[in-house]
């Protein structure tokens, strides 16, 4: 493994005083992102411009001449999708985020296809790809890579922007961000709300990041319904305290379906099984069923991250409260947002 001095000290510092690290100075505002690492950098008044953006991007790419005015805004720049964790979605969407703004993309999406192979480091692989990209999108298995590859581009002599696509089981800052977007745009607010968040609440870093970003909001309330072993873990319930959230833990999840605005089901992440653990846990009390539409909001929603196994009934999907494929979608729109805001290139 590498040596980088200093990393270790960084590493060590509260993530708020990293906020600083990974932003740029701007003409505008004192501060703004230049790298995306952690969700607790999307302040309520950030993620409210994108939002804005995002729906001004949508409305101008329904006619032809809107989006070749969109794929003008950043034809001259170019992309690494640097995704060598398995995903579908937030690839593809970031993809096609940038063919709608005119950035062309270089990808790279098993490190069997790179000098990885040769025992080149990570590290010096995304330093590698800085020299021929303006932008770099990473997802990786590996807690906090993200972050470090941010490190070392910044203390090289071009330390282009990196965005988090996803980083082991701690966070996912895009997908609370289009998580988000989803919300405001399907209940026309988040401030007042009441999410039910199902599943696998320990390993499952949409939720972490979605339950971070929430707490920039007013009176919003969250239940967290799991199994005891998969239930959230401390510091996200700890940040929700500090931040006066109110928040419950149940192993009840019909008792919340009547309560919640929002049902935000996720999968079990049993990728991140040591001996098959997950396979000794019943989890379809935590399924929901058809029979469930009839105790839920009428105009509450159900969202999920996707991939989805049984966790969603088929028979939902019809139904006008059913979110997650608007969901799926909403996630280039808000990321081709993001990749403007970074780029200083809005319309």
């Amino acid at each position: 493994m590498q040596i980088f001095k200093g990393w270790k000290e960084f590493k060590a510092k509260p993530q708020a005083e990293k906020f600083q690290y990974f932003s740029r100075p701007s003409s505008l505002q004192n501060k703004t992102i230049h790298h995306l690492i952690y969700a607790q950098q999307l302040t309520r008044e950030f993620t409210g411009e994108l939002f804005a953006l995002a729906d001004k991007i949508r409305d101008m790419a329904k006619t032809k001449e809107g989006m070749d005015s969109l794929q003008r805004l950043a034809s001259d720049k170019r992309a690494m999708l640097f995704f060598v964790q398995p995903s579908t979605r937030t690839f593809l969407s970031f993809l096609n985020a940038c063919h709608i703004l005119g950035i062309k993309t270089s990808e790279i999406r098993d490190t069997a296809t790179s000098s990885e192979i040769k025992g080149e480091s990570p590290e010096d692989a995304v330093r590698t790809f800085s020299s021929y990209v303006d932008l770099i999108i990473v997802r990786h298995a590996e807690e906090g890579f993200a972050e470090k590859s941010a490190w070392v581009l910044n203390q090289s002599g071009r330390p282009i922007p990196i965005i988090n696509g996803g980083s082991g089981k701690d966070e996912h800052p895009t997908q609370a961000l289009l998580d988000l977007y989803t919300i405001n745009r399907s209940l026309g607010k988040i401030d007042g709300k009441k999410i039910a968040m199902v599943g696998d609440l320990k390993r499952g870093r949409t939720i972490r990041s979605l339950s971070q970003l929430l707490a920039n909001y007013s009176d919003v309330e969250i239940f967290f319904a799991a199994a005891e072993q998969y239930q959230m873990k401390d510091d996200i319930l700890e940040y929700l305290k500090k931040r006066g959230v109110p928040f419950s833990l149940t192993s009840d999840f019909e008792s919340v379906i009547p309560k919640a605005d929002v049902i935000y089901c996720t999968r079990i992440q049993d990728e991140y099984d040591e001996n098959g653990e997950s396979e000794k846990i019943d989890y379809r009390k935590f399924h929901f069923e058809e029979r469930h539409l009839a105790s839920l909001k009428k105009d509450a929603i159900i969202m999920h991250p996707f991939p989805r196994r049984l966790e969603i009934a088929t028979a939902i999907d019809n139904d006008p409260r059913a979110k997650y494929w608007e969901q799926a979608r909403n996630g280039m729109w808000i990321r081709a947002a993001l990749m403007l805001k970074i780029l200083g290139r809005e319309p």
